[in-house]
Parts: structure tokens; C-alpha cells; sequence
């Protein structure tokens, strides 16, 4: 059986993020995840478990744009920026984000960059 290394690291540093970053009603958790083609966030109120914004590069309001667009960067902006439009539309403000075990570069900084440009504050 060939064991994974990477993915078990990647895991681990999950879960331990996860350990100290929590949402609120008051102040829910931003988390990203990303795929090789595809950049997914998610605004997650961890006391009722529900899933209040999410927005990626395959939603329907998202995909015409993402076309257009022709860095990988700027997609991961206009994530970031369409998540924050969306949680002040629900008065979400402010945040906490969980970098899900990336390191905080490239998209993943990205992401955040769009969503501080959006409004929201973290």
C-alpha cells in the first residue's frame, strides 16, 4: 500500500489550524480550498454548522467572468472580492480566515487579498 505523504502532511496542518480558528454567529470563518483547476470559498458559521456564503470558479454567477480573466491570480481576486459582496449583502463584516492548511501564498493570498478589497475585515 503506498501511503500519500503529502496529503497526510497537508491533513495534519489541517487539523491543527482547525483546532484554534473557529466561526461564530458574530465572526464566522472564511475558508478557501483549492484544486488544481479551481479555487472554492465558503463563509461557515461553526456553531449551527451552516454554510453562509460560498462562492468558487464554478459557481454560475462566477464561470462568464472567470473566462474573461486570464491569470490565475486575478480569478482567485474575484473569489475573494465575489464572497465579500455576497457576506455584506447577509451584514457579515467580520471574519476569521482559515487558510485550510496552504501556506499563505499565491492564491490562497490571493483569496484574502479580494475579499479585504470586497470589504470584509479580518
Amino acid at each position: 500500500m503506498i501511503q500519500n505523504k503529502k496529503y497526510d502532511r497537508w491533513k495534519k496542518k489541517k487539523a491543527s489550524i482547525r483546532k484554534r480558528v473557529t466561526g461564530t454567529p458574530v465572526c464566522p470563518r472564511l475558508t478557501i480550498y483549492r484544486s488544481a483547476k479551481h479555487v472554492y470559498a465558503q463563509i461557515i458559521d461553526d456553531t449551527t454548522g451552516k454554510t453562509l456564503v460560498s462562492a468558487s470558479t464554478v459557481s454560475k454567477e462566477l464561470r462568464e467572468q472567470v473566462k474573461t480573466v486570464k491569470s490565475e491570480m486575478e480569478v482567485c481576486k474575484l473569489v475573494g472580492k465575489h464572497t465579500a459582496k455576497q457576506a455584506l449583502e447577509k451584514k457579515i463584516q467580520h471574519v476569521v480566515y482559515d487558510r485550510n492548511g496552504y501556506l499563505y501564498h499565491g492564491r490562497v493570498k490571493a483569496v484574502a487579498d479580494g475579499a479585504r478589497e470586497g470589504g470584509l475585515k479580518f
